[in-house]
């Protein structure tokens, strides 16, 4: 039941299954043909409103913790997406989540906590 997870513009490899880019915003300049990606869920990425707090748009940037806290909230109205790549898992298929190229962390990045959800509801556990 492997989930694995890159940035968008990480080498594709054979075994990276379906690859699903999870970022609000579409990658710039990247055209259609040159997508990485098999499939595009933007409502799981961070919303506008805490990517741009994040990263400082309007106001000094949020902390990690907020924004963890606050990207957990906003995920639990996605559910019903989250169950339905857990059931994919849950069957065998290896899902790929991708994230945007400037995101070289992935301990600090929401495609770890997307993870994170969608092992515990493979494991039969409600996100919150």
């Amino acid at each position: 039941m492997p989930i694995r997870t890159k940035r968008w513009n990480d080498r594709a490899e054979e075994d990276d299954g379906f690859r699903l880019l999870i970022c609000r915003y579409r990658p710039r300049g990247v055209r259609k043909e040159d997508e990485t990606w098999d499939g595009w869920q933007a409502n799981l990425g961070p919303s506008r409103d805490l990517h741009a707090a994040f990263y400082g748009k309007h106001a000094p940037p949020i902390t990690w913790e907020e924004y963890s806290r606050r990207y957990l909230a906003e995920m639990a109205s996605q559910a019903e997406a989250i169950a339905e790549l857990a059931k994919r898992v849950r069957s065998g298929e290896t899902i790929t989540l991708l994230c945007s190229s400037a995101c070289e962390n992935a301990l600090r990045c929401h495609r770890t906590m997307l993870k994170d959800l969608i092992l515990k509801a493979v494991e039969g556990k409600k996100v919150r």
